[in-house]
């Protein structure tokens, strides 16, 4: 598939021209197509909840309806709350930056139907079944430094990530044997084996790794350890001035590809780690639009008239940790108390407003992948086997006390009483410990110091590789350890196939195995959001939050 409409589409422009070309570009199985084309209309935002697992539904998941919002103004600052200040924009040292698209752009991007389309880049092919795939560029595109992203800097960029192990975009380089710039614009791949999903690497988001955010090689030569503060790409805006804990400005790029964009002069991000305070500032419109990574937030802008609200629950969900390494958690009758300690109409009751949409596995219960022997495989309340079961740990010597380490934000702590007294009821003694959100993410999760830990996981856009960075053995999201040949097995051979309908099989099998060894203590989707002011327009996103911003638009 090539890029030949105008490239200031949503969706890139992209139509069939030219020799037949294999369709792997379609990388997703055909049922969660159907899925996701059902979350991208405007949902009804809330629904009655309660014990038949009801609440928060998908409301304007990709973004806003750019027909309806009329024709775009230029001009204006959009300042932007986000949740924690970010490490910086090197795309091989993973941390969240919701500016980093802002900076760089996408060679790819995912459709809404889960597929990987061109976007920056003009065509992605494969002329054998996905074992070779090339890469062709958009002719002129620069970067804000005057140097053309050209073949040899997608080759520079792709080799960071193969020098560099510890990178979110070092897996998606391991099956690459070779790579060659077959002339200025065309980037060849060549593959171990056949890979269908290879493209999904040029298009995911940069907190979950990406090989499609490129930086300039002169300035990766002229920055070298530094370019994480010193960040040029091709996308819409670059970054004028930064000053940690306060904010961040980028100024519009002159010299951006796609003609007449953006339409906003600057961005303002502005690091707002407590969450009351964070809405507190849309709401007061001290800035424009927050980054919600609560159920709280993303309620509120449901029931606030001035507000625009964009989420869709995806896969992912949101669960607790276990550590799979250390006791108590290394034994599986004690992670299947947990789950059945936990009344779910209680906690929808009495932490998410009565709003919860329940989660019983990775996958959510309207996937292809969900089956329902799966789902009869998720443990159910009942606090008499609960008991039991922590009954018999004891007695063979193991301790119920365990430390519960999550986040200092207000819900998450009353989460932690709940929690607390959920597990007192069947003989857990329970011991919160809170952290501010950066220190929990390095010290606890990332370093696996913890026995149970709580997680905002989710929303994911597609099944890889999210499923992968959570359930597969040395998963970059896999922070409790969780390990299983057999789900390794499941995730690469999905992730390498080519045929639609099996890789749904598989990832249904992973749902299966996964509910049986009870990876996670899943108990609701994921809720993270953006929410804005009505004046705030334009709107292009991923479930996860990260945002395209050439389109975005005030106004005012």
């Amino acid at each position: 598939m090539r890029g030949t409409g105008a490239p200031g589409t949503r969706d890139g422009g992209i139509t069939a021209a030219g020799r037949p070309r294999t369709r792997l570009f379609a990388v997703l199985a055909a049922g969660v197509c159907a899925v996701l084309l059902a979350a991208c209309g405007a949902g009804p935002g809330i629904n009655a909840a309660g014990g038949d697992g009801g609440g928060i539904r998908t409301v304007n998941p990709y973004g806003g309806d750019f027909t309806a919002e009329g024709t775009p103004k230029r001009g204006g600052v959009l300042v932007m709350g986000t949740d924690r200040e970010v490490t910086g924009f090197d795309p091989t040292v993973q941390n969240t930056n919701q500016a980093a698209l802002a900076v760089y752009d996408s060679l790819l991007k995912l459709t809404p139907q889960g597929t990987a389309q061109p976007y920056m880049a003009e065509s992605m092919e494969s002329p054998d079944g996905g074992r070779t795939w090339r890469l062709g560029l958009r002719d002129g595109v620069r970067f804000s430094d005057g140097t053309p992203l050209d073949a040899q800097a997608v080759i520079v960029n792709v080799q960071r990530h193969i020098d560099k192990a510890s990178s979110p975009g070092h897996r998606f380089t391991e099956p690459i044997t070779a790579m060659t710039a077959v002339d200025p614009l065309t980037v060849e791949f060549t593959l171990r084996s056949p890979f269908g999903l290879f493209p999904v690497a040029f298009a995911g988001s940069f907190t979950t790794g990406s090989l499609g955010q490129i930086m300039s090689p002169a300035a990766i030569a002229r920055y070298g350890d530094q370019i994480a503060s010193h960040p040029v790409g091709a996308g819409p805006f670059v970054l004028s001035d930064w000053v940690r804990d306060s904010r961040m400005v980028l100024t519009r790029n002159p010299d951006y590809w796609q003609s007449g964009m953006p339409y906003l002069d600057g961005l303002e991000f502005r690091p707002l780690p407590d969450t009351e305070s964070r809405f507190a500032s849309l709401e007061n419109s001290d800035v424009d639009l927050i980054f919600g990574g609560y159920h709280t937030e993303l309620l509120r802008g449901l029931t606030n008239p001035n507000l625009s609200v964009y989420y869709g629950s995806g896969h992912g969900a949101e669960w607790l940790y276990f550590n799979h390494d250390i006791a108590p958690f290394d034994d599986h009758r004690m992670r299947e108390a947990v789950v059945r300690g936990i009344d779910l109409d209680a906690l929808a009751a009495t932490q998410f407003r009565g709003q919860m949409e329940r989660a019983t596995g990775y996958f959510g219960d309207d996937s292809a992948y969900q089956t329902p022997e799966a789902a009869a495989a998720w443990p159910t309340f009942d606090v008499e086997r609960a008991k039991q079961l922590v009954a018999e740990y004891v007695a063979g010597g193991g301790s119920a006390t365990v430390v519960y380490k999550t986040t200092n934000a207000p819900n998450r702590v009353a989460f932690a009483e709940f929690l607390q007294a959920q597990m007192a009821a069947i003989g857990i003694t329970l011991q919160p410990q809170f952290f501010d959100l950066a220190q929990f993410s390095s010290s606890v999760v990332q370093s696996q110091d913890f026995q149970l830990a709580g997680m905002v996981g989710g929303p994911a856009d597609a099944p890889y590789p999210s499923a992968q960075n959570v359930l597969r053995t040395g998963g970059n999201q896999n922070y409790g350890g969780y390990s299983n040949p057999e789900v390794d097995a499941l995730l690469d051979t999905a992730a390498a196939s080519t045929d639609d309908a099996e890789r749904t099989r598989l990832y249904q099998q992973v749902q299966l195995v996964t509910n049986r060894d009870i990876s996670m203590a899943y108990y609701s989707r994921g809720y993270l959001s953006t929410v804005a002011s009505r004046e705030v327009k334009g709107v292009v996103r991923y479930l996860t939050r990260d945002m395209f911003f050439a389109t975005t638009w005030l106004d005012r």
